[in-house]
């Protein structure tokens, strides 16, 4: 009876490790950190295609997650707009260790796959003869995804607003990179069909754009 109390507690300890090792908290964003103005950003954004291996730090990860659609003046707005304030726009996050689906409210990771998956953002998976292997430099790629679940409807406005809605996401990542240093490229290349089946998805969630986020490569 010991003996099976022991391997029950510790099969539950090793459960809850392991559900642990599954979301990363993330250190509060730095709204402070040093950055160009919203004017130098604008003047000189430019899209690239290199990335330094050099990951990113849990801190950088932060910032660049609540930049893209973070929570920002209370609990009831983004730092991204979306149309009537859906915030349909869920973003994830692809490593050479898992995807992961950044929880704004919570600002953490939840781990959805382990495994390096940047693979499928490479190619729209029908041309095998089309691939971007740059993608793979790039220590983290943010995939926007519109699920129309959470905006109530998927008719032919729905599918506008929602594309709308995932540019301004993206184009705030570019802005975002662009005032501290960081190098990105946005894309609408990925594997559709792959990542549905990889995430779970179905129809009503649409993978739209990515942007694989890095630091500068050195010549």
């Amino acid at each position: 009876m010991r003996l099976k109390s022991l391997l029950t507690m510790s099969m539950l300890v090793m459960s809850i490790h392991s559900f642990a090792q599954q979301t990363i908290n993330l250190p509060q964003p730095n709204k402070k950190a040093n950055s160009t103005s919203v004017i130098e950003a604008l003047n000189t954004r430019h899209s690239t295609r290199e990335f330094a291996s050099t990951p990113l730090s849990q801190q950088e990860l932060s910032n660049l997650c609540w930049a893209a659609c973070g929570i920002s003046r209370d609990d009831n707005h983004r730092t991204a707009p979306t149309a009537r304030n859906k915030q349909e726009i869920r973003l994830f996050v692809f490593t050479k260790d898992g995807v992961f689906e950044y929880m704004a409210k919570e600002n953490k990771l939840i781990k959805k796959v382990s495994g390096d998956q940047r693979d499928l953002l490479t190619s729209n998976g029908g041309n095998a003869n089309f691939k971007q292997d740059f993608v793979l430099q790039a220590p983290v790629s943010l995939l926007m995804v519109i699920d129309f679940d959470i905006f109530g409807s998927n008719d032919t406005k729905s599918m506008q607003m929602g594309c709308v809605d995932a540019g301004i996401v993206s184009e705030n990542i570019n802005l975002y990179c662009q005032s501290v240093g960081l190098v990105t490229v946005p894309r609408a290349t990925h594997d559709t069909d792959g990542i549905r089946k990889l995430l779970g998805f179905t129809s009503q969630q649409l993978p739209i754009m990515n942007n694989p986020v890095g630091k500068p490569k050195k010549h």
